[in-house]
């Protein structure tokens, strides 16, 4: 069950990260405190929630001074974010920042390598799972006649379900792997 909950479930992710101002991942931008590769962890950290199969695009515009949040995502339909507050970037002078996005549905990890530097086209590195702990305990209660177990299930998520989603659809994924086993 633990490994069900840790690594079958799917997650949606941002991917791809795409911007004409970017020369390479190591290197600022003015009027933006953070350096790209700063701002690419933070896309990392921001969590969604979707259904969606494939991959779906969606925009950063923000324009001024001021922080660039999570909320100044334009997503696209059926996406949503858990946490609108998340940090992206500073913007310390009065510029127009434009970032295209690529998001994706998985599981388990997306380690991307880029493959071409000139299409400013950066990979980020996708943690799919959203469940990011799971423990079990087995106690024993009762007395000398009759003894008795209760197993305790401690799952930790990343917001995008709960514990209980997490839960129905590792077991779900489990039924769904020995059924075949139980026709002859």
């Amino acid at each position: 069950m633990r490994r069900a909950l840790l690594g079958e479930i799917e997650g949606t992710c941002i991917t791809h990260a795409k911007s004409e101002k970017i020369p390479h991942e190591y290197s600022t931008i003015v009027g933006i405190q953070e350096s790209v590769h700063e701002i690419l962890m933070n896309l990392k950290e921001i969590v969604l929630r979707s259904n969606l199969y494939g991959t779906r695009n969606a925009f950063i515009y923000a324009k001024g001074l001021g922080y660039v949040t999570a909320k100044d995502i334009i997503l696209p339909p059926f996406v949503e974010i858990v946490d609108n507050t998340q940090h992206i970037a500073s913007l310390t002078e009065p510029i127009d920042l434009c970032i295209g996005l690529q998001i994706e549905r998985n599981k388990g990890y997306g380690i991307k390598m880029p493959k071409n530097f000139h299409d400013e086209n950066y990979p980020i590195d996708a943690v799919f799972m959203p469940v990011r702990n799971a423990n079990h305990s087995i106690h024993c209660y009762g007395n000398d006649n009759e003894k008795q177990e209760i197993l305790f299930l401690e799952i930790w998520t990343n917001g995008s379900l709960t514990p209980k989603e997490a839960l129905h659809e590792a077991s779900q994924n489990l039924i769904d792997l020995f059924i075949p086993f139980l026709h002859k």
